[in-house]
């Protein structure tokens, strides 16, 4: 009974802070606010996860390993360096779809702030970014050495690709007309992929 008690406690914090954190800076909320939004007292914040920085970790850690689960299916051994370049952009579209705050709080994450936990969590996101990152940049470095790919920088075309994905999926959040739903989002990506993708091809 306790451990179901401490289960809905839980929940009940990770989603009242994560829909603070949507509309405001980590830093803004208090924890007053989200023990309020949850319906539990300030205490629980500290049981549970120390601290308002701890459950801003838990969040994250959650939507890390969220997006994980997504991208390992962009890249099976049995597809080519191109299937898994646009597989890599089909998955990252999904998981904003399915998880548009894990998403936010991954591609465009609020400042470290200056406490040293949020500087911990900054850089444990920037080893999330580099590994997901590699994974792209070996994807083209074997179509390179198998000849599908032309000889290009695979740092600098992954870097390109992943600017080109946020950009486009972030049209989802405009106010204006250059704002599009699913269907939209789904045929920029694949327009913007087939381009890049097209491009980086060798040419016999």
């Amino acid at each position: 009974m306790a451990d179901q008690r401490k289960e809905r406690t839980t929940a009940a914090l990770l989603h009242a802070a994560e829909a603070l954190f949507r509309e405001r800076s980590v830093e803004d909320v208090t924890v007053e606010e989200i023990a309020e939004s949850a319906g539990v007292a300030v205490g629980s914040i500290y049981n549970h996860f120390g601290s308002k920085a701890g459950l801003h970790a838990a969040l994250v850690e959650r939507a890390l390993a969220t997006d994980r689960d997504f991208m390992d299916r962009a890249y099976r051994s049995t597809d080519s360096p191109v299937e898994q370049i646009h597989a890599a952009a089909e998955q990252y579209l999904a998981f904003y779809l399915a998880h548009p705050d894990h998403f936010r709080m991954l591609a465009f994450p609020d400042p470290p702030g200056r406490y040293a936990a949020g500087q911990e969590l900054s850089e444990r996101l920037a080893r999330s970014v580099d590994e997901q990152n590699q994974r792209l940049v070996d994807a083209i470095r074997r179509g390179i050495a198998t000849g599908e790919l032309r000889a290009v920088d695979p740092d600098r075309t992954a870097t390109v690709l992943w600017a080109a994905w946020n950009g486009i999926i972030s049209l989802a959040w405009r106010p204006d007309s250059l704002r599009r739903d699913e269907a939209g989002l789904r045929e920029l990506l694949e327009t913007a992929t087939d381009v890049i993708a097209d491009g980086l091809r060798a040419r016999g």
